[in-house]
C-alpha cells in the first residue's frame, strides 16, 4: 500500500480523487492547500503527490520544489485545467512525473499512479536554461495543452520531430518552441519550406555544393543541414522531398555527415531534425514515393496539431493575441460579442492564418470604431482539388461528414434524428451512383450496394430515384 497526497482547492475533486485512491487499496491525504500539503508531508509518507497547479496562496508549480525537499522520493503529477506551453515546460524541467489536464477520467488518473508506483531508473531533468520569450503557442482548448505538453516532454531530448498537421495550423511555431526549450536554443534554428525548393537545386540548397560542381557553381555552398549545425533543422513539407535525396538525408541523420554536390568529401554536422507535412506521409510510404525507413526514423516522436475548428474556445484568445499585435496600441475599438461568436461559427479552412488575416481584414474595415461582424472578411473555401487529392477519399469524406455533424450540434435547439437527417443526405447520392453503374436496373444496384432489392426499390421510392426492374 502506497501513500497518495492530494493537494487540489476544489472540493469535489479533492474527494473525488481521494475515493478513487481508497478503492486503488493506497493510503490517502487531502489538502486544500500548498500550505496546509507541506504540514501533511512532514507526517505522511507520500509516494505520489497529486499537486494542483492553482492553488490559494502557493501556486503548485513554486511548491514542487519544496515538495521535493520534503519527500525527495515521492513523484509529483501536476493536475491543471489552465495550462499553457511555459507551465508545461516549466512542470517538466522541474521534474514532475506527469503533467495531466483537466478534466480527465477516473482511468487516466489510474494508469498515472500505476506508473508512478512502478520501480524506474531516474530521468535527469534538463539542465539547460530557458528562454523567457513571449509566447506564440497560444490556446486553453484541452487539445492544445495535450500539444504544450509533448513540447515540454520531447524539447531536452534530440529525437527527431514529426508534426502533423494541416496549412496554417501552426506547425512551425511548434517546431520553434521546440527549439526554444531545448538544450540547442543558442544555435541556428533553420526553416526550409521543401515544396519552395527548386527541383534542380534541391540537393545543392540542402546539402550544399562545391565550386564547379555544376554550371553556375561559382563558389562553395555549405547547404543547410550544415547551417543547422548545433541547432535545429526544420523541414516543412517533407512529403515532397525526392526520392533520391531522402536516402541522403537518411544517411546525414544516421552518420552526422553530409556529402556536398561536386564533393568526395563528407562535411560532419550535428542537428536536431523536426519535420512537418499536412499530407498523410503513411500513404505516400504505401505508394512508395517516400521511403519507409526515413519514415520511421522522422516518427521518433509525433506531435498532431488540432485544426481551429477543433479548438474554437481559443479563437477569442487568438483574436485578442493578433489585435494586440496588429493594432499596435493605436486605440482602435475593441471586437464585440457578435463578431467573436461570428468568428467562432466560421470552418477557418486556413485555420490560425486564415484567422490572423482575417483580423488585419477587419481592422481596416472598422478604423477605429468597434469591429463587428460584418467586418469580417467573406469565408475562405476548403482546400483546393489539386491538394485534396493528396488525402484519402475515406478521410475527407469523414471530416465532411464531422463538419456537418458539428454544425447541426451547434444550431439553435438539439437536433432530432441527427442519424436519420445524415443518412437522408449521403443515401441518394450513393444509390444513384450504384444505378449509373447498372445502366438504371435494379438488381444490379442492389449487388452492388449488398443490398436487398426490395429495400432498394423502397429508397428509390423514398428519394424519388427511378430504375427498371
Amino acid at each position: 500500500m502506497a501513500g497518495i497526497l492530494i493537494v487540489d482547492d476544489e472540493p469535489t475533486i479533492g474527494w473525488g480523487l481521494a475515493e478513487l485512491v481508497r478503492q486503488l487499496k493506497h493510503d490517502c491525504q487531502t489538502a486544500s492547500s500548498a500550505e496546509q500539503a507541506f504540514q501533511v508531508a512532514q507526517k505522511f509518507a507520500a509516494d505520489v503527490i497529486l499537486l494542483d497547479v492553482r492553488l490559494p496562496g502557493i501556486d503548485g508549480l513554486t511548491a514542487m520544489a519544496r515538495f521535493k525537499e520534503l519527500r525527495p522520493a515521492a513523484k509529483i503529477v501536476i493536475m491543471t485545467a489552465h495550462g499553457d506551453l511555459s507551465t508545461a515546460v516549466d512542470a517538466v524541467r522541474q521534474g514532475a512525473f506527469e503533467y495531466i489536464v483537466k478534466p480527465f477520467d477516473t482511468r487516466t488518473i489510474e494508469r498515472v499512479i500505476e506508473r508512478a508506483l512502478t520501480p524506474a531508473e531516474p530521468v535527469t531533468a534538463p539542465s539547460a536554461k530557458m528562454s523567457k520569450e513571449p509566447q506564440t503557442l497560444i490556446g486553453k482548448t484541452p487539445a492544445m495543452q495535450e500539444v504544450f505538453k509533448r513540447i515540454a516532454l520531447v524539447a531536452a531530448s534530440d529525437a527527431c520531430v514529426f508534426i502533423l498537421g494541416e496549412s496554417g495550423s501552426g506547425k512551425e511555431l511548434v517546431a520553434r518552441a521546440i527549439h526554444q526549450y531545448s538544450n540547442r536554443s543558442a544555435a541556428p534554428f533553420v526553416a526550409v519550406n521543401v515544396a519552395a525548393l527548386s527541383p534542380t537545386l534541391a540537393e545543392s540548397e540542402l546539402f550544399g555544393h562545391v565550386r564547379g560542381s555544376f554550371t553556375g557553381a561559382e563558389q562553395h555552398r555549405t547547404g543547410l543541414l550544415v547551417d543547422a549545425d548545433g541547432g535545429t533543422l526544420f523541414l516543412d513539407e517533407v512529403a515532397d522531398i525526392p526520392l533520391p535525396l531522402q536516402v541522403k538525408l537518411l544517411r546525414a541523420l544516421e552518420h552526422g555527415e553530409v556529402l556536398p554536390v561536386g564533393s568526395s568529401k563528407p562535411v560532419r554536422t550535428n542537428f536536431r531534425l523536426v519535420s512537418a507535412t499536412h499530407q498523410n506521409l503513411l500513404n505516400k510510404v504505401r505508394d512508395g514515393s517516400f521511403r519507409h525507413d526515413l519514415y520511421f526514423r522522422l516518427c521518433t516522436f509525433q506531435i498532431n496539431l488540432p485544426p481551429l475548428r477543433d479548438r474554437k474556445d481559443d479563437i477569442p484568445l487568438l483574436i485578442a493575441h493578433f489585435y494586440q499585435l496588429l493594432s499596435s496600441g493605436s486605440g482602435q475599438g475593441t471586437f464585440t460579442a457578435e463578431a467573436i461568436a461570428a468568428a467562432q461559427s466560421r470552418p477557418w479552412h486556413g485555420n490560425v492564418r486564415e484567422l490572423r488575416n482575417a483580423v488585419e481584414h477587419a481592422l481596416i474595415v472598422a478604423r477605429q470604431g468597434p469591429i463587428l461582424a460584418e467586418h469580417w472578411p467573406p469565408p475562405m473555401q476548403p482546400i483546393s482539388k489539386a491538394n485534396a487529392s493528396d488525402e484519402p477519399i475515406e478521410a475527407r469524406l469523414r471530416q465532411l461528414v464531422r463538419e456537418w455533424a458539428s454544425q447541426r450540434l451547434r444550431s439553435g435547439p438539439e437536433p432530432q434524428a441527427l442519424y436519420d437527417e445524415l443518412l437522408q443526405q449521403i443515401e441518394p447520392p450513393l444509390l444513384a451512383a450504384a444505378l449509373e453503374k447498372s445502366k438504371g436496373e435494379c438488381l444490379g444496384a442492389s449487388r452492388w450496394l449488398g443490398m436487398h432489392r426490395t429495400t432498394l426499390k423502397k429508397k428509390m421510392d423514398q428519394y424519388g430515384l427511378l430504375g427498371d426492374e
